[in-house]
């Protein structure tokens, strides 16, 4: 059969670095660091004291009270990123709402209500005195729910759960929902909302995250010699793909077109990647070969690039597996330097970035670097502390999360 083409029409964000996508991505042009201490609980006892929060978020100023009251935080930044979406993309109630469908991703979902109302419990009398919005506000599912009740879109309704890969592999089952004719546009995104003293506390448990209580705003260095772990963020982003025909009939603006997707598992570890970076090579592959575009195409990778010690060499590794010289001529950046990692909510605004960098010409930076790290060939490019103008004609954006998921998409520039 023939895959019909799938373009991006609408976006939105909500991020650590500006509130709305005009704000995200002047953030993101000018290098700026969403980092600074935790404002959300008391973290005097906690390892790490500083997180990338979204700021200055009143969720009353984009829903009714009453609703807001009912969904948890991750569900809040879902709501408001996708109404900037749809409205970016000119959507009205014109459209057959049969052929419109949510795809939402979200690692962990509603770990703030969760923790909220387990603690209230372990401190009362034993009495259960439970919220009866307890449940539909934790579950993650409940995300694409409410998005698609708030619009009426009666198409195909779930959420995607990989951890870290999350909402990579929803606007990868967005694009291929549409490709198959089995919907004419899709919301698609993700969301997250962990900065709580369970996300925190566990994944100091670990080790994961950095430490760097001194300075918070330079805690994220990708790359850098002396990086020490990954800074928790929060927010979410959200795309509304559609049909090419579907856009060109109703005179919609393309931002860019998806070309393909890569899945791929580790099959290694619990936590950490495979060492020699094979399911992150075999998913760039599976991309690659799903756009049917040669990797001498790619112009710009928006890595997954948490600052851990171990994940950026891996990835790096399987960069130069898949391109081979061409590594050379790619723009390679990680915008989790700035925006810190949005967990299962990192995916959609990584992909804005691409999609941005191609609507623009311009490379976001990978920031906070200080100091080279022999493991990594300085011929590599990976676009240290200033954005860079380059024409993107096609983008790579990777995510990699915890179990060994691994999700890759490729957007490239629009043209008839």
């Amino acid at each position: 059969m023939q895959f019909r083409r799938v373009v991006v029409t609408g976006l939105g964000a909500i991020t650590p670095i500006g509130n709305t996508l005009e704000a995200y991505w002047e953030g993101l042009s000018k290098g700026v660091s969403g980092a600074a201490l935790t404002t959300q609980f008391d973290t005097s006892k906690f390892k790490t004291k500083f997180s990338c929060e979204v700021k200055n978020f009143d969720p009353n100023e984009f829903i009714d009270k009453k609703e807001a009251r009912r969904m948890d935080r991750f569900t809040q930044f879902a709501i408001v990123t996708t109404d900037e979406a749809i409205k970016d993309a000119g959507l009205t109630d014109a459209v057959d709402k049969d052929r419109v469908g949510v795809i939402w991703g979200t690692g962990i979902g509603g770990l703030n209500t969760f923790l909220s109302e387990v603690t209230a419990y372990a401190k009362g009398d034993g009495t259960p005195r439970f919220s009866p919005f307890f449940i539909p506000m934790m579950i993650g599912d409940i995300s694409a729910g409410l998005i698609s009740i708030r619009h009426g879109y009666r198409g195909p309704n779930f959420v995607t759960v990989s951890a870290c890969a999350s909402s990579t592999n929803a606007i990868a089952d967005a694009f291929n929902y549409i490709r198959l004719g089995k919907a004419d546009i899709m919301i698609t995104g993700g969301s997250e909302a962990g900065v709580n003293e369970a996300a925190i506390g566990g994944f100091n448990a670990m080790k994961a995250l950095s430490e760097r209580n001194d300075s918070p705003e330079t805690a994220s260095r990708p790359f850098d010699l002396d990086r020490d772990g990954f800074v928790l963020g929060e927010g979410g982003g959200a795309l509304v793909l559609e049909s090419l025909e579907h856009a060109l009939a109703r005179g919609a603006k393309i931002y860019a077109e998806v070309a393909g997707c890569g899945l791929s598992a580790d099959a290694y570890h619990m936590t950490a990647p495979h060492p020699d970076g094979l399911g992150a090579s075999k998913v760039m592959q599976y991309a690659l070969e799903d756009a049917g575009i040669q990797a001498n195409e790619i112009d710009y990778i928006n890595v997954h690039g948490t600052s851990t010690p171990l994940g950026d060499p891996q990835e790096i590794k399987a960069i130069s597996t898949v391109f081979g010289d061409h590594a050379f001529n790619i723009n390679i950046s990680s915008t989790k330097s700035m925006t810190g990692h949005l967990l299962g909510g990192a995916g959609a605004i990584e992909a804005i970035a691409c999609i941005m960098a191609i609507h623009k010409g311009i490379i976001p930076p990978t920031i906070n670097h200080f100091t080279d790290d022999p493991a990594f060939d300085t011929r590599l490019n990976l676009t240290f502390n200033k954005p860079q103008h380059k024409e993107v004609k096609a983008a790579l954006s990777n995510t990699f999360g915890f179990g060994g998921h691994n999700a890759s998409v490729i957007l490239k520039k629009y043209s008839a």
